[in-house]
């Protein structure tokens, strides 16, 4: 999916930029309204692929405001998602965001793993679809029952910690997603965790020694400098 990033602030430009691209998402970035207007044009008007593409908009642009942008994106009928971001968090900046035309609003300083919520949601909600979620995980043969908290492999219960448990849902919730560290702490520990922290190797390790040893097909894959996914093995 492509987020372009409207944000002239340049350090919170690179966080998000680096932040984004970790989870997967191509990333575009607009210093300026006008540069902002013309990535959200292009994205719109390359026609079916623009239904993956979603803007983050600062309202504080130089050259346009963030809400100028979105008012004359809307008065064009451009449909792009639009996610608003800015530091102005009054009950009347947020109406007037929304009434200008904008999907979503979030207020900084926000919590990373709220961004990433917001951006899963409007682009279901792009989609057409609502957020699922089932009873039951299956991967291979590796079976997490969300109603119990309880998992097992080739019917064999496993012994988990609560943070075990936690960690092993987030990767069974989407088999094949690679997820960086960053998104792992700030899911399975919350973000006032130390972004340093080896905690998420460690819990790793932890989690695919009771799972992966003496079986004969592992399923958590290390991707080196990247993160963790889980999958079956090919065939």
């Amino acid at each position: 999916m492509k987020l372009i990033v409207a944000e002239d602030d340049a350090r919170i430009a690179a966080f998000l930029e680096r932040g984004l691209r970790a989870e997967g998402y191509h990333v575009q970035l607009a210093s300026t309204g006008p540069q902002a207007l013309a990535a959200a044009q292009d994205a719109w008007g390359r026609g079916p692929d623009a239904e993956d593409a979603l803007m983050l908009l600062d309202l504080m642009l130089p050259g346009m405001n963030g809400l100028e942008v979105c008012q004359t994106l809307r008065a064009a009928g451009v449909g792009l998602p639009i996610l608003m971001l800015t530091a102005l968090g009054s009950l009347e900046d947020r109406v007037t965001g929304l009434r200008t035309g904008a999907d979503d609003y979030l207020v900084k300083p926000f919590e990373f793993e709220e961004l990433l919520a917001r951006i899963e949601a409007l682009a279901r909600r792009g989609r057409g679809l609502g957020p699922v979620r089932a009873a039951q995980l299956v991967v291979d043969d590796l079976v997490f029952d969300r109603t119990q908290m309880r998992a097992s492999r080739n019917g064999q219960a496993l012994t988990l910690t609560a943070r075990e448990l936690a960690l092993l849902e987030l990767l069974m919730s989407a088999p094949g997603r690679l997820f960086s560290r960053e998104r792992i702490l700030s899911t399975v520990w919350g973000t006032h965790e130390d972004p340093l922290t080896n905690v998420v190797d460690v819990f790793i390790r932890r989690l695919r020694a009771k799972i992966d040893d003496g079986h004969p097909r592992p399923l958590i894959h290390t991707v080196r400098g990247m993160g963790y996914r889980l999958e079956a093995p090919a065939g």
